[in-house]
């Protein structure tokens, strides 16, 4: 063999060995129900949910407590479905949380709470576009 063959080939395997270690750590956007299903079958995934955070009716941000740390927190986020969940997230509050639009959290089940590894916001002011009248 070649030189540039057994080159070639140790190039491919690996590029083979980083899809199949990435593919692992990929996840998809479920709901809190399926969520739950896939943890009490015993996945140990970090699992991704989208939904929003509970709001009362005149809009206000309902349903967060602070941890017994004054760091960590909980919350009730909505799902797309519109299932209720605490959620509980061991890390000091993101910047502009309450005025998130959606929110993303990244975790797993552990009892009937959802711990919260990492949260992701989508904020309205960063994407909506300024006018100015001249």
């Amino acid at each position: 063999m070649k030189k540039s063959h057994i080159f070639l080939l140790i190039v491919l395997a690996s590029a083979v060995a980083i899809l199949i270690t990435t593919s692992r750590e990929a996840s998809t956007y479920v709901t809190f129900t399926e969520a739950y299903q896939m943890a009490s079958q015993g996945n140990t995934r970090s699992i991704h949910v989208v939904g929003e955070l509970k709001k009362n009716e005149q809009g206000e941000v309902v349903g967060i407590e602070p941890g017994a740390d004054k760091v960590s927190f909980s919350f009730i986020m909505v799902d797309d479905n519109g299932r209720e969940q605490t959620v509980f997230y061991n890390q000091p509050m993101p910047q502009d949380f309450m005025r998130s639009e959606k929110v993303v959290v990244i975790g797993r089940y552990k009892g009937n709470i959802f711990y919260a590894e990492k949260i992701l916001l989508k904020c309205p002011s960063k994407y909506q576009e300024n006018t100015v009248n001249v």
